[in-house]
């Protein structure tokens, strides 16, 4: 099962707001999900973003390949990086 970190619309018309989810690659985008781990409003003055961190660690170590626009999401959270110095850390060792 090729599992995806993706973006999940619960906005009403005109006015996006988006979950950031788990979920199984084969399903459509607001289909069943395996996890909800945080969400992102585009149109607030700072697009505002509710994340939780442990899980999306957690997600990507597992195998879970993010989206582009998640991992821009993630990029500015601060969570690839964490990504990345793990990985590095776990080759190393």
């Amino acid at each position: 099962m090729a599992v995806r970190l993706r973006l999940k619309r619960i906005g009403a018309k005109n006015r996006p707001v988006y979950r950031i989810v788990v979920a199984d690659s084969r399903t459509p985008r607001d289909g069943r999900v395996i996890e909800s781990i945080g969400v992102y409003n585009p149109l607030q003055q700072s697009a505002a973003l509710t994340l939780d961190e442990e899980k999306a660690l957690s997600w990507l170590q597992k195998g879970a390949k993010p989206t582009a626009t998640v991992r821009e999401l993630l990029s500015a959270a601060g969570v690839m990086q964490q990504f990345a110095t793990l990985r590095r850390a776990r080759k190393t060792a």
